[in-house]
């Protein structure tokens, strides 16, 4: 059987975060004046059409953009945020990115979030000299160029994160990652994964489908013919649920220890999968949840409900988007908005350093460095009935990829 599957976006009745009334957002200057300057125009490109909708990251962004919009905009400037879809087609990605570089001459681009957008895009960014603050990266260009840095964490880590888990707290000794057939996605991901294990002197293997056409049934057949006592599912939501459903139908749930990487961290999630898996998978979080009581955490609900619309997504994509864009917006108000323009605005962005929130276990910065990984603590939630149960405190992921990383953080004063 191939299919294509999406999550649904409504929020329903579920638990974890459903919003009674709300104070009002607090965004940018926050002086309720609505900006009426020039325009700062900002890019992002997203997979929204395709074997899954992977845009709720720009989707955060665009919403707390509106509420800047509406509270001063960038000292007096409103943000023109434009959006563009790569359909998780590598042409159509370089086509939409150089439209909103060359055409539109974005200063920068905010709250992208794709699977193949980096891949094709990075040396046009560098080129150009155009900064991407993304929010939603899976390809390792998007955490290995100078011109990319993301507040989500990216798939390995996530993985390496899951895994970890695993085999600590489960004691898991062969694992079988299944992920996309995209060389930056799947094979960098998963192929790490397998190292981790096989650093600890355990053993991996990984099962990688064809996002085009991703036959789950026969995923499932050689899921059991790995040998693992464990999977860990590294896809994204809609597939990701896709491939459980043919396992349960197969009733292979208790045949392995089932964990999974960030995007099935989604609040449709656990009544889409149904009684079934609840209390049987833990899904690593690349932020911390999404009904955390700090300010940013609430902050960013009060900017969806107030600013979103009820169908986008509030998931980790969702907050890191918010958090991408707060960022942003943080930044260049403290530039002269009169002398805003590409170069000024890749400047300061390069400049960030150390910035904190409640949605991020760990610092975020930037860096003039050539790669770019601010994210690389997680969490554990365990699926249960209407929601997700946190398991795990922040925990820092303990993968050789991230050795550069460290080192970069130790130069600049944010490790020891």
């Amino acid at each position: 059987m191939k299919i294509k599957f999406a999550v649904a976006g409504g929020l329903g009745a579920l638990v974890l975060g459903v919003s009674g009334v709300q104070a009002a957002p607090h965004c940018g200057l926050g002086n309720g004046q609505k900006a009426t300057g020039a325009p700062i125009k900002v890019g992002a490109v997203v997979g929204r059409t395709g074997p899954d909708d992977f845009s709720s990251s720009a989707r955060a962004a665009k919403a707390y953009f509106a509420c800047v919009n509406e509270n001063g905009g960038i000292n007096g400037r409103p943000v023109d945020y434009l959006i563009e879809d790569d359909q998780w087609n590598p042409e159509v990605a370089g086509q939409v990115a150089t439209k909103l570089v060359k055409d539109q001459k974005v200063v920068a681009l905010v709250g992208n979030g794709s699977f193949v957008e980096m891949s094709v895009n990075a040396k046009l960014y560098a080129a150009e000299d155009v900064m991407s603050m993304a929010s939603a990266c899976a390809a390792s260009e998007c955490f290995e160029s100078k011109n990319i840095v993301s507040t989500n964490e990216g798939p390995l880590v996530s993985s390496v994160g899951a895994a970890q888990w695993a085999v600590t707290k489960k004691g898991a000794k062969n694992l079988v990652c299944i992920g996309l057939n995209i060389p930056s996605v799947g094979q960098y991901s998963c192929g790490w994964t397998e190292k981790y294990m096989q650093s600890k002197g355990l053993k991996a293997s990984s099962i990688l489908m064809d996002p085009g056409s991703a036959d789950v049934n026969a995923a499932v057949l050689q899921t059991v013919a790995s040998g693992a006592d464990t999977v860990l599912v590294n896809l994204p939501a809609g597939l990701a649920a896709g491939y459980l459903k043919a396992a349960q139908e197969q009733n292979l749930r208790d045949q392995f220890i089932w964990t999974s990487s960030t995007p099935l961290y989604d609040r449709a999630v656990p009544d889409m999968l149904g009684d079934y898996w609840q209390g049987h998978i833990t899904v690593n979080i690349e932020l911390t949840p999404y009904d955390g009581k700090g300010a940013d955490a609430t902050n960013w609900r009060e900017v969806m409900d107030k600013y979103a619309a009820a169908s986008d997504k509030r998931d980790t994509f969702s907050e890191s988007g918010y958090l991408s864009a707060k960022y942003f917006v943080n930044t260049l108000l403290k530039l002269d908005p009169t002398k805003i323009d590409r170069p000024s605005v890749t400047a300061a962005i390069r400049a960030i350093r150390n910035e904190k929130s409640d949605l991020m276990c760990g610092p975020y910065y930037v860096g003039d460095g050539d790669r770019h990984q601010p994210n690389h603590a997680n969490m554990m939630a365990e699926v249960v009935k209407g929601g997700f149960k946190i398991i795990g405190d922040c925990t820092d992921v303990n993968s050789a990829y991230l050795a550069p990383v460290r080192a970069e953080e130790k130069r600049i004063g944010l490790a020891p």
